[in-house]
């Protein structure tokens, strides 16, 4: 079913004037809900909030919010008074006013998802992501993980993406460009968003609408985005500042290429993302709707999205000071709640515990796109393998490691979790019988010693251990694997609890009694990114 929604550009604090007109179109037709793509508020550099009587007013809920709205980060510092009203309540500035975050994917209760990146570049944030989700500048890196979203109905920039009047000739002459910048035309290029909208000063710009190639992952079908620049409120042109469109995201992708559409004037991200294929396995609700749109925390509903998912980057709640590298289709990141302890491995001096996750939102490796699927197993092993060579150069022989993975079609995001392990228990085959001793205890099928890849050969559900010892080259490994159908109630924490008694951690083997403070936990990552750092594959 279709819903209407309004788009409003600048509002630069005139929020009295622009609510007051919302309000008249609302009560004619009935919007689902209001977006601010540009600045909500005027500039603080420029005007003293402690003296601003119409902010204030909004901050307060003594000016009227009509319907359910949500404003973007613009290109400017938020309002001290703002910033810290959001900090104490959860983004909700007043009644029906509700804050998008700096890197945002939300979904509402129309099904309508939300991909929102504010802010100004700056290519001085080194060392990944942004982490202040009110600070108004953002990274690359910020934009490369909302790729993880993989799709969008609506995309919200505050700058433009580089390219985009390539193919237009619909005018456009402003008194002063936009930026444009490569990593938003990536970014729209990746999640195909119906609608893409951004702000221009006093000037309006709607482009033509543009297709994106027809691909199997789009079921030959012609994705098309339409790119909408608003003016300002109040601008001396009466150029458009407010725009209202029907959207239904259960809709269809056109079949053929829509009359006066272009080719997409975008450029192409380095590897396409497959699209998600969601999972049966229910999280507590973390979702950004508000009002009607929001849910009891652990109400049971249907598959986890990729915004929800705790291990998809497109998460706004994903733990991003725990990342410790992103390549091209996996990242790593060390584990919350880890297994061991810095004192666990005394050469290396953190705990060692990492876990490499596919970007793509599936819940085994076989059920990613061929071609990405490749490539995705390929850079998995490549983290594998730097890390058990970051291993040997810190400790030469004195550890090994593990890496286990879970293939189940009722998770939510398929991962392999790397733990070094003393390299005197594999040598004496320790490990091994570790594995197949707790498993023959809870009567699952026996190992057997086989490589099966990237699992695409698969039939059924599987766990999967690697055991690689020093005196081996890096890319080797022991492989066994334990294949169960749905009759096994398969213990979700099987390779830890194995591992926990091995090394005499019996006490860690729930990753929830093992909490660290935030502090702890950047530590103990910027410990091992100084190990690892001229072993990273993604330099």
């Amino acid at each position: 079913m279709a819903s209407k929604i309004l788009v409003i550009g600048d509002v630069d604090g005139q929020f009295e004037a622009v609510f007051t007109k919302v309000a008249v179109l609302h009560a004619k037709n009935k919007f689902a809900f209001a977006l601010v793509a540009g600045n909500l508020f005027r500039d603080p550099a420029v005007y003293d909030d402690d003296n601003d009587s119409a902010l204030h007013a909004l901050v307060s809920g003594r000016t009227d919010v009509p319907l359910t709205t949500y404003f973007a980060l613009g290109s400017r510092p938020l309002p001290p008074v703002v910033l810290g009203k959001l900090q104490s309540s959860d983004d909700e500035l007043c009644s029906n006013l509700f804050f998008l975050g700096k890197r945002s994917v939300t979904k509402t209760s129309e099904g309508i998802r939300i991909v929102a990146l504010g802010g100004s570049l700056d290519p001085n944030i080194i060392g990944g992501s942004s982490k202040d989700k009110y600070m108004s500048l953002y990274s690359d890196t910020d934009a490369k993980i909302l790729k993880g979203a993989t799709s969008a109905d609506i995309l919200i920039t505050s700058e433009w993406p580089a390219g985009i009047r390539n193919r237009s000739k619909v005018e456009f002459n402003p008194n002063d460009h936009p930026k444009a910048h490569d990593c938003i035309s990536e970014l729209c290029a990746t999640l195909k968003p119906r609608y893409h909208f951004s702000t221009s000063g006093d000037a309006f710009y709607e482009r033509e609408p543009f297709f994106h190639t027809p691909s199997e992952e789009t079921d030959g079908l012609y994705p098309t985005t339409r790119f909408i620049s608003l003016a300002s409120f109040g601008n001396p042109d009466k150029q458009k500042w407010i725009y209202a469109f029907s959207l239904d995201p259960a809709a269809s992708h056109p079949v053929t290429a829509l009359a006066g559409s272009t080719a997409s004037p975008l450029l192409l991200p380095d590897k396409k993302r497959a699209a998600p294929t969601e999972s049966s396995l229910v999280y507590e609700d973390n979702s950004r709707g508000r009002g009607a749109h929001k849910r009891r925390k652990g109400e049971h509903r249907g598959p986890v999205s990729a915004s929800e998912c705790f291990f998809c980057l497109s998460n706004k709640h994903v733990a991003a000071h725990l990342v410790s590298s992103i390549a091209e289709s996996s990242y790593m990141t060390t584990a919350k709640g880890p297994l061991s302890t810095p004192a666990t491995f005394p050469r290396l001096g953190f705990p060692g515990h990492l876990l490499i996750i596919p970007v793509a939102h599936k819940p085994t490796l076989a059920q990613i796109e061929e071609e990405e699927r490749h490539a995705t197993y390929t850079e998995m092993q490549r983290y594998r393998s730097s890390l058990n060579a970051m291993l040997k150069s810190v400790a030469e022989e004195e550890y090994g490691s593990v890496t286990w993975e879970l293939s189940k079609q009722s998770l939510p995001h398929t991962h392999w979790q790397w733990i070094p392990v003393p390299a005197d228990l594999i040598k004496k085959g320790l490990v091994e019988a570790a594995f197949k001793a707790l498993a023959e205890n809870l009567h699952y099928p026996g190992f057997k010693k086989q490589d099966v890849g990237d699992g695409f050969e698969e039939s059924s559900d599987f766990f999967r251990i690697l055991i690689w010892h020093p005196d081996q080259p890096e890319k080797q490994q022991t492989s066994l694997i334990l294949r169960f159908d749905e009759s096994i109630r398969f213990h979700m924490q099987f390779g830890r609890e194995v591992l926990a008694k091995l090394m005499r951690l019996d006490q860690r083997i729930d990753w929830h009694n093992c909490g660290q403070t935030q502090e702890e936990e950047e530590a103990d990552v910027a410990a091992f990114k100084v190990a690892y750092q001229s072993f990273d594959i993604e330099k």
